[in-house]
């Protein structure tokens, strides 16, 4: 038995208008058309489908099961149109984020409430397990958008600037270092270091300024929150180093106090990386709106 949706629309259909010209009418074809149908569709199951002379026209126990049927897949075909249009038009899909920059996860917050109020279609999930392998599982389509400092040169890539920051050391009010105008890699030998919980290498304290200059801090704490971290720090704890709008950002007391790392401060800048083909999509464009509104607000402050 070959039964095509067109069948399982026409038992729906009849069965709601309760016979065949009101159907045929709902439907926008011929009765004649109708019943032609109804009569190939009864052939090949070999039952009657509708109980004959009856007013309105009642569905027979296989009519019944084959309604069954088609009250099970018809709003499924059609969810699954809708989904499709939603993709072709760029109103749904998914947003799948993985994130290099520990920090990033304050700032992109307010960036995903504001996008799911125009964007509720679209699937969006934050991946921090897949930061450190992050653009391999963007170009395997793991992931959908990766914020990272350390743009590549990746064919079908495209790296999207977001804003500037400056890693600043982070000190208690009361600390030694907190008397100089600036921090150099050697004032870190014999500190106790407060870090996120990610690897050194994804840390600028750590690619910037120690690892070049080959210093190694007394101890490092990892923990995973700004807030406790710089509780810790206000506490003497220990010392951090942090991006400069993410300070401005928590400013929870005055027992802490921010200083440049070298001379000149060390700058680094944000990205957003996406897949080139996702560019032009109706959500990517206005995620990507939505952070570099946020980045703004960052760098006015």
């Amino acid at each position: 038995m070959h039964i095509e949706f067109r069948h399982l629309r026409t038992i729906q259909a009849i069965h709601r208008a309760g016979g065949l010209a009101r159907a045929a009418e709902m439907m926008n074809i011929t009765q004649s058309a109708l019943s032609h149908q109804v009569k190939g569709l009864e052939d090949q199951a070999g039952v009657e489908l509708f109980v004959r002379r009856s007013k309105p026209l009642k569905l027979s126990p296989a009519g019944q099961r084959l309604l069954k049927l088609a009250e099970q897949v018809l709003p499924q075909v059609a969810a699954l149109q809708e989904e499709f249009s939603g993709l072709r038009d760029g109103s749904a899909g998914r947003m799948h984020i993985a994130i290099e920059c520990h920090a990033c996860f304050e700032w992109l917050f307010p960036v995903l409430e504001q996008f799911r109020r125009s964007f509720g279609e679209v699937d969006v999930d934050i991946r921090p397990g897949l930061a450190f392998e992050a653009l391999p599982a963007l170009l395997r389509e793991e992931v959908d958008l990766v914020i990272s400092s350390d743009p590549e040169e990746i064919e079908g890539v495209e790296f999207i600037e977001l804003f500037d920051y400056r890693a600043v050391f982070v000190a208690s009010s009361t600390h030694p270092l907190a008397q100089k105008e600036f921090v150099e890699a050697e004032d870190f030998r014999g500190q106790t270091l407060i870090t996120y919980p990610v690897e050194r290498t994804r840390l600028d304290v750590f690619s910037q300024l120690l690892i070049p200059a080959k210093v190694e801090p007394a101890s490092i704490r990892q923990v995973e929150l700004t807030a406790v971290i710089l509780l810790l720090v206000a506490s003497n704890r220990g010392v951090s180093v942090l991006p400069d709008w993410v300070v401005r950002e928590v400013k929870y007391s005055s027992d802490y106090v921010t200083r440049p790392l070298t001379r000149d401060g060390i700058t680094r800048r944000l990205y957003a990386a996406i897949r080139k083909d996702d560019r032009e999509k109706a959500y990517m464009q206005e995620l990507l709106g939505l952070a570099g509104k946020e980045a703004r607000k960052l760098q006015a402050v």
